[in-house]
């Protein structure tokens, strides 16, 4: 019974992971081969976005520094070490592959090959490579999604554990909000991004439940 469970809930998550992935190949055959077609989306999201503008640009060039590379990449490293302490080894390398694989080396490509120009908007931080998919919406959803996930290994109660992450899920859209807001993404863009981590994000679920689960008998066998 336990184990037609396991199994259930491994095909839901791989179907679910799959659904996004769809979406995300979807999406970016629009944004390659027809990105006017997204015009009137962007341009009411957009708005919608930046209705509070100028008045909350401190707040959000502050905010987006969040899931900017460096401070993303210091971030991952620290979080993987405090897993590695607490003999959490899975947990550290699966956020590790999702930081440094996926959110890094992925989505650099798929910059590189659909190569969308970014907004003509007075940018209010700087970014360099092309518009689409949104890295900071990729790394938000790999870093904190993650993190999301695992927080029930350190927050036993669940009521607490659940407001912490609502709060980072908030947090995590937020960052995509603020993406559009400073001028530097399409709303596509940030589906996109989402939309890709959501997926990876699923996808590699059971893959991390599984090396979790098999891991101490390995160990076992190994010292048997």
């Amino acid at each position: 019974m336990k184990h037609r469970k396991q199994k259930n809930s491994t095909h839901f998550y791989l179907l679910l992971g799959s659904f996004f992935l769809c979406l995300f190949i979807f999406l970016s055959a629009i944004v390659y081969f027809s990105p006017e077609s997204l015009s009137e989306f962007d341009s009411t999201l957009t708005s919608w976005s930046r209705i509070f503008y100028p008045h909350l640009n401190t707040f959000f060039k502050w905010y987006t520094k969040l899931a900017n590379s460096s401070v993303f990449g210091v971030l991952a490293i620290v979080f993987a070490i405090i897993l590695a302490k607490f003999k959490y080894y899975a947990e550290a390398l699966w956020l590790l592959i999702n930081t440094a694989l996926i959110a890094g080396v992925v989505n650099t490509l798929i910059k590189l090959f659909i190569s969308r120009e970014r907004p003509a908007l007075n940018h209010l931080v700087t970014s360099h490579n092309s518009s689409y998919p949104s890295g900071h919406s990729i790394g938000s959803i790999l870093l904190y999604g993650t993190l999301v996930v695992l927080m029930p290994l350190f927050i036993k109660n669940k009521k607490v554990c659940r407001l912490v992450q609502y709060i980072t899920s908030i947090g995590i859209f937020l960052i995509g909000v603020s993406r559009v807001y400073t001028g530097v993404h399409f709303p596509s863009d940030i589906l996109g991004g989402f939309l890709l981590g959501l997926a990876w994000l699923f996808l590699s679920y059971p893959v991390y439940l599984n090396y979790r689960f098999s891991l101490p008998f390995k160990q076992k066998r190994k010292h048997g």
